[in-house]
């Protein structure tokens, strides 16, 4: 380990994202969490509207929601590559394929506040990870009240309507594309998502989220 390192160490000790204990000769995530974290198995997969199937690693319980709240809000985007190791596995472990990887974009104004999109950097995460080109391929055209705080299913198929638009530029012709963000609970966005990436010529979409409501 180099001088610098041990420093860094020293003053800013590292914490496991998730549990937030102090973790040894810098780890990320400490051994109990890597062992006892919700995972999801064999209830990986979900089907939604206009979505190939979607995959998500874990549940979105106790201190998996804290870590991505904090990764959300709290300016954590270095969680990012932390998450980036779940949702490589997962793909792996479905043998996902696609022929390029997208995310679910924020809307300007909420870039603005935040710094970042924290859907983007998981997308570009996983593309560095599998080697498969990261391509922009929506955006926001219209803000909308957070789904969180919009209510039941069909409300929150009707905040996400039409909020999206493909980039004129985003070669989808017969594409499948691998579309991650970052929670699913409904499925309402990343639906309304993927039928614009369809209309606008993709083959196929398949979903990838970290974390996926706990029934």
């Amino acid at each position: 380990m180099k001088c610098i390192d041990m420093l860094l160490d020293l003053l800013f000790p590292r914490k496991c994202a998730f549990c937030r204990r102090l973790t040894q000769n810098g780890a990320v995530i400490c051994p109990r969490c890597r062992e006892k974290l919700p995972y999801t198995n064999y209830a990986a997969r979900q089907d939604f509207p206009h979505l190939d199937s979607c995959y998500s690693p874990l549940y979105y319980t106790d201190e998996v929601r804290q870590s991505l709240l904090r990764y959300k809000f709290g300016g954590l985007r270095m969680y990012a590559s932390v998450y980036g190791e779940f949702l490589a596995k997962c793909i792996d472990e479905n043998r996902i394929s696609c022929d390029s990887i997208s995310w679910v974009p924020l809307s300007r104004r909420r870039l603005r506040q935040r710094g970042y999109d924290q859907a983007r950097l998981l997308a570009e995460d996983l593309s560095e990870r599998l080697s498969v080109p990261c391509l922009p391929t929506l955006r926001k055209i219209r803000n909308n009240p957070r789904q969180s705080a919009t209510g039941n299913a069909e409300k929150r198929r009707r905040n996400v309507k039409g909020v999206y638009a493909a980039m004129p530029e985003a070669d989808l012709d017969g594409k499948t594309i691998l579309l991650v963000d970052d929670i699913v609970t409904t499925g309402a966005t990343l639906s309304e998502a993927a039928s614009v990436l369809q209309k606008a010529g993709a083959a196929s979409v398949i979903g990838l989220t970290l974390a996926r409501r706990k029934e």
